[in-house]
């Protein structure tokens, strides 16, 4: 069994390896958490191009000893020029397409969210230059190809490949990378450089957005220069739930970060007695469902939601879904769930400051629209928005769903815990199965995320709903779950479909402890 890792002066955990060693580098030249996550999270744009790229959106989440939690949403906003009538002129009066320069519709923001964190620094953060000096070499140099990426660009190689600028720089001399192979990123590593020199606001108002600007309107893309000069990452009041274990925080709407709050107080409701059996499993995921049918019909901008989703961790509300869960019975569940590429990392440093953090370009590559000149992909997140009238029905400055929620937790013992995962729908799901384990259940952290998990409903593409659970389960309980009602698919034993989850935790007596998820290619690291 991988042991968690564990130290006294930090620790760093992401999908990457190199991410990681890239945050922990900070921290071990004098860094804090917060200049460690914006290491990595360069790092990971550029050795996790299929999962997450600096042309995507960002959520941070901030824990400073003594302080309040504060979250930072780096959340792109749609285009001035992006109407439904906009996309009935140019031959979409339906849906809005997947792929392709009209795909690219929302300001891509995560560079605004690493500007914020860095802005909550009592003190000059480290030079530019330092905390983008791996992902510069990454691109310049040429990372090893994973396995990962290699499978994913295969799988989607024909979808993308006429996109424009994809294949010049993701199918390098017209073929799909092999695992294995050094992987070359010239422009991106230039665009790094850019942004070390010219400061991180230039890739909205300097010569990154003015190149940006103009492939993006030369390629058909209603996003424009201005829309680019008006992006800010807003700082927000996470939300918060009170468990007996506890008080766990995640994300405002737009993202889903109240689902993931509402099951496990739902869970908690249920007091089951024990971990991995029946009631365990059969209770987080009835506690998914109502979550989920509450977050399917109300979630989206806040600004036009009818309710807002603090109303929704009311005790009486939770009380009255927690009653509607059968112990015995898996509700009927039918639904379109929500696709999400992603990547979750966590830190801590010294001084004891936690940073959950999550980024991501929406589905596989997002859009696949990238500009040769400056080797970023675009995010395709406002694909997700409706032309029908509605809730979520698309216009100018609007907020689009976003699956990503980063989590944390400030435990009744002292412990601060944040942790988070990759996957779309199943990103509140895996965040139920560790935590649970963890807090609830006294798991050690590595076999917390390492336990087999299940996925209710479809994320990278897959094309069911049902209820799936990795082949390690005991097959007794796989029948129990089946007689109840649940219509359970077996994948396999460490699937990706189960998400690439991560947690770091501070523990009161001065030392920390980080896991990485097998499913992924990355590592926890500490000082």
């Amino acid at each position: 069994m991988l042991q968690s890792a564990k130290g006294r002066y930090g620790c760093v955990t992401a999908p990457h390896l190199s991410a990681a060693l890239a945050g922990r580098d900070v921290l071990a030249a004098g860094g804090n958490a917060i200049e460690a996550m914006v290491a990595s999270a360069a790092t990971i744009a550029v050795v996790y191009p299929h999962m997450n790229s600096i042309g995507g959106d960002g959520f941070w989440l901030i824990k400073k000893p003594g302080q309040a939690t504060i979250g930072i949403s780096a959340c792109g906003r749609a285009a001035a020029l992006a109407t439904p009538d906009w996309y009935a002129e140019h031959g979409h009066r339906d849906q809005i397409p997947a792929r392709g320069a009209q795909a690219a519709l929302t300001v891509p923001a995560t560079i605004a969210g690493w500007q914020a964190a860095l802005n909550q620094l009592e003190r000059e953060p480290m030079a530019l230059e330092t905390l983008l000096a791996p992902a510069i070499a990454h691109a310049r140099e040429g990372f090893v190809t994973t396995g990962n990426q290699a499978a994913c660009t295969a799988a989607k190689a024909n979808e993308l490949r006429d996109v424009p600028g994809f294949a010049g720089i993701f199918l390098p001399n017209g073929h799909v990378p092999r695992e294995g192979d050094i992987f070359v990123q010239n422009a991106l590593a230039n665009t790094l450089e850019t942004l070390a020199r010219e400061g991180l606001d230039s890739y909205y108002t300097g010569s990154l957005a003015a190149t940006h600007g103009a492939y993006l309107e030369a390629m058909g893309s209603p996003l424009r220069t201005s829309d680019l000069a008006q992006c800010a990452a807003e700082l927000v009041a996470p939300l918060s739930t009170e468990l007996s274990v506890g008080t766990i925080y995640n994300m405002p709407p737009p993202t889903q970060g109240v689902s993931s709050l509402m099951i496990l107080a739902l869970f908690d409701r249920l007091k089951v007695a024990e971990a991995e059996g029946f009631d365990h499993l059969h209770g987080l995921i009835e506690a998914t469902k109502q979550a989920f049918l509450i977050r399917n019909a109300e979630l989206g901008d806040p600004d036009h939601m009818t309710r807002p989703a603090e109303s929704w961790l009311e005790a009486a509300y939770l009380d009255e879904l927690h009653a509607a869960i059968d112990p015995r019975k898996a509700l009927d569940w039918p639904y379109e769930a929500k696709r999400g590429d992603t990547i979750w990392m966590g830190a801590t440093d010294r001084d004891g400051t936690m940073v959950s953090f999550i980024q991501s370009v929406f589905w596989e590559f997002g859009s696949g629209l990238t500009c040769p000149d400056t080797g970023v992909a675009f995010q395709n997140r406002g694909a997700g928005f409706s032309l029908a009238p509605g809730a979520n029905q698309l216009a100018p400055g609007k907020r689009p769903f976003h699956t990503l929620n980063p989590a944390m937790a400030e435990l009744n013992d002292g412990r601060v815990m944040a942790y988070g995962t990759m996957g779309g729908e199943g990103q509140p799901q895996t965040q139920a199965a560790v935590f649970s384990r963890y807090a609830m259940y006294g798991q050690g952290l590595q076999r917390a995320v390492t336990a087999p998990r299940w996925l209710l409903g479809k994320t990278w593409g897959d094309a069911t709903t049902s209820l799936k659970l990795e082949n390690r389960f005991d097959p007794a309980l796989v029948e129990e779950l089946i007689a109840t009602g649940h219509q359970v698919e077996m994948i396999d034993a460490f699937s990706d479909l189960a998400g690439h989850a991560g947690a770091v935790v501070r523990h009161p007596e001065g030392y920390c402890e980080g896991a990485s998820d097998p499913r992924a290619d990355g590592g926890a690291v500490t000082l």
